[in-house]
């Protein structure tokens, strides 16, 4: 009686260690003064099917890209709400249009924003700047208080950040605000999709689906 309780004060145990282990692993990180956690990641304008071609949309336009430009360039797709977006950097104005061409065909695409410089890519350093100044535009957006955070993405390259989600009028300007207050940020360009305050009042109403 005794090996068997303790086995199972011992499988207790290791249940419990387990137990907090994942929750250590899921717990919100604070970020700028903001906590992020479950529940803004729960938060998205987009419905899931159109979530789920975004990711697609990106996956294909790779392999477009490669198919242009191979290695020579460093040309990066976005896509949100089934808007892409090009930045980044090719070697001749004929690989920009090339890319665009290649992508545009991709099922699901509506429209291509090529923000694509013709020059020499960066270089990795310039690269892991680019990445601080995203980290920095999101923790900014969190510490705003008048802002839904997760429903903008961002992406920088060579300094200039470009914003895109489904957002009001109000909120663009007031991210595109937020973001040039960011230290290193050069540019802010906006990839918006604008709708109306009665329209974004249905979008935060209606649950995600397809």
């Amino acid at each position: 009686m005794k090996l068997t309780s303790s086995l199972t004060v011992a499988r207790i145990a290791l249940t419990a260690v387990a137990a907090a282990t994942l929750l250590s692993a899921c717990a919100p990180l604070v970020i700028g003064g903001a906590m992020v956690g479950a529940s803004l990641v729960a938060i998205d304008r987009r419905s899931s099917g159109t979530q789920l071609d975004d990711q697609s949309i990106e996956l294909k336009a790779v392999n477009r890209i490669a198919d242009a430009v191979g290695d020579r360039g460093h040309a990066i797709a976005t896509s949100y709400n089934r808007v892409l977006l090009l930045s980044g950097e090719v070697p001749t104005l004929g690989d920009k249009v090339k890319v665009e061409q290649n992508v545009s065909t991709i099922e699901g695409v509506t429209s291509v924003v090529n923000e694509l410089l013709v020059g020499p890519s960066t270089s990795l350093s310039e690269r892991s700047n680019d990445t601080v100044i995203t980290s920095k535009v999101k923790a900014a957006f969190l510490d705003a208080k008048d802002l839904q955070a997760n429903v903008f993405k961002v992406v920088t390259e060579r300094g200039i950040v470009y914003l895109m989600g489904v957002v009001s009028e109000r909120e663009a300007s007031r991210a595109a605000e937020v973001a040039r207050g960011v230290g290193g940020v050069q540019k802010v360009v906006r990839v918006f999709q604008i709708v109306s305050e009665a329209e974004l009042s249905n979008l935060q109403a209606a649950p995600a689906s397809k």
